[in-house]
């Protein structure tokens, strides 16, 4: 029996993977790679390595064996049809007779367009019959600590998300979360929504930035329209500068709260708090 991750060394995959060595040996890992030189220093440590595309149904023949748990994390392809690569894997999977699919998820109450490919895979795996776990991640802390660069030469947050607040948590709290999934017992047919303990606001985030630089960092809150517009400015193709707008007004309407509890349940610890990964992005 081998676990499973595709996307393995993805931003999330890598922490998923790292933190399975630290708990199953590491030829019980299998990472689903498409450039296996990427995996290099992961085959090094005696992982597993299976290449394979979501694009290619047939490079996923003999990806998967009886007794596998898999963590299906989703891809980040937004032009080139995500429920249909989703599902080349879940059926690749099903044939096999896999022990358990986990799907890293959306949100359950998101309603933005960003959601409509995860819903639309979460209904492909429920009736594939396959034993599953959505893995319903909220926002993640480095979607904003990432890009700090054009934050602070310009002095300001700018979103569209008006008051909303988000229940963000770290890449690596997420991760815990599915290692948690794949290697304990009883997580069969279940839905978890994943969230950090504690929700904050973009003012808030600001007034953070602002303490631990020393500077005066606003938030400067636009209109979705507005956003929509920045964002192509600087390069991003206008569909996906809508779909991230569009995750604005969700926030702004208090979709991204995640009040469950479930990510700390799960990793059996407080989720990081942003203030410690803004700490983190800017000593790095």
């Amino acid at each position: 029996m081998s676990i499973v991750v595709t996307g393995a060394t993805g931003h999330l995959g890598r922490h998923v993977v790292e933190q399975l060595l630290e708990k199953v040996p590491a030829e019980r890992i299998t990472a689903v790679v498409r450039d296996e030189a990427k995996a290099a220093a992961l085959a090094a440590r005696g992982v597993r390595l299976a290449v394979a595309d979501y694009n290619a149904p047939e490079t996923f023949d003999g990806v998967f064996a009886a007794g596998d748990r898999v963590l299906l994390i989703s891809g980040n392809e937004f032009d080139k049809g995500r429920v249909g690569q989703h599902t080349v894997v879940i059926e690749a999977a099903r044939a096999a007779g896999v022990a358990l699919l986990a799907y890293t998820s959306a949100p359950g109450s998101l309603t933005a367009a960003l959601a409509d490919d995860h819903r639309a895979t979460e209904e492909v795996l429920l009736t594939s019959g396959l034993p599953y776990s959505l893995l319903r991640n909220g926002w993640y802390h480095e979607n904003y600590t990432e890009n700090l660069a054009p934050v602070l030469e310009h002095g300001a947050v700018v979103q569209a998300a008006g008051e909303g607040r988000i229940s963000s948590a770290s890449r690596a709290d997420y991760a815990a979360a599915a290692v948690a999934v794949l290697t304990g017992e009883g997580h069969e047919n279940t839905t978890y929504e994943l969230g950090g303990d504690e929700a904050w606001s973009f003012a808030e985030y600001a007034a953070e930035l602002s303490r631990q630089t020393g500077r005066e960092i606003a938030y400067n809150a636009v209109s979705v329209e507005a956003l929509t517009g920045i964002l192509t400015g600087a390069g991003l193709p206008a569909p996906l500068a809508g779909i991230l707008a569009g995750v604005d007004a969700s926030i702004a309407r208090g979709e991204l709260v995640v009040s469950s509890g479930d990510l700390s349940r799960l990793i059996g610890r407080p989720a990081t708090p942003l203030a410690e990964a803004v700490t983190a992005a800017l000593k790095g």
